[in-house]
């Protein structure tokens, strides 16, 4: 099985070397040098990384046959990818592979049904599921311990226990462009009313 484990980003310096946005959580494991990634787009590729190191916090890498700042700035963007044996797992108890969670269906702690994870997205700063509601929209799930309480791979599926706005969003605009439509109609109601009781007066004040 063939999964994304970083995002080239800019070059670095004058010797090849490259930035890289890392989309795995075993960066030691998957990026180490040595490792022979497969790209995207595949043309760039194979990539066999000859070195890494971490600077100012960012992971760089640099790939064998790339010498100059003008071969690293060509790879910018390229994804790349590793085989890993699907029946592998990650060596941490509550770790999982992007296609472990793939279509899994999301429900509250209430039972509600939620939708299916369609992709996981890896942010800097947290995941997020991308959650396929059964209307065909979306709602963005972020993996934290306090909204995901709980992933049961052999019952399929994802618990969360959402707050308040995060997948009810949607009712409660539509609540409040019915108050305000209910509003509005009162005001008309009441504006008409106001208006034939003046006609009345006027015309009975008239001799």
């Amino acid at each position: 099985m063939q999964l994304v484990v970083a995002r080239i980003g800019r070059a670095h310096g004058i010797k090849g070397e490259v930035t890289v946005e890392v989309r795995t959580d075993e960066p030691e494991l998957r990026l180490a040098p040595g490792a022979v990634l497969s790209t995207d787009p595949a043309s760039t590729g194979p990539l066999t990384i000859e070195t890494g190191r971490v600077h100012s916090g960012r992971l760089l890498l640099r790939f064998e046959g790339v010498r100059d700042r003008t071969a690293a700035e060509a790879l910018r963007n390229t994804l790349l990818i590793a085989e890993v044996d699907p029946a592998e797992l990650p060596e941490e108890e509550d770790e999982y592979y992007d296609h472990q969670l793939m279509d899994l269906d999301v429900v509250t702690k209430d039972g509600a049904e939620v939708g299916r994870i369609t992709e996981i997205s890896h942010l800097p700063s947290q995941d997020l599921f991308i959650v396929e509601r059964p209307d065909g929209s979306e709602v963005m799930i972020p993996f934290v311990e306090a909204i995901v309480i709980e992933i049961d791979l052999e019952e399929q599926r994802a618990v969360i226990d959402p707050p308040p706005g995060l997948i009810d969003d949607r009712a409660e605009i539509v609540s409040s462009r019915d108050a305000d439509a209910d509003a509005d109609e009162d005001t008309d109601a009441n504006a008409v009313g106001d208006t034939d009781d003046a006609d009345a007066d006027a015309d009975g004040d008239r001799p």
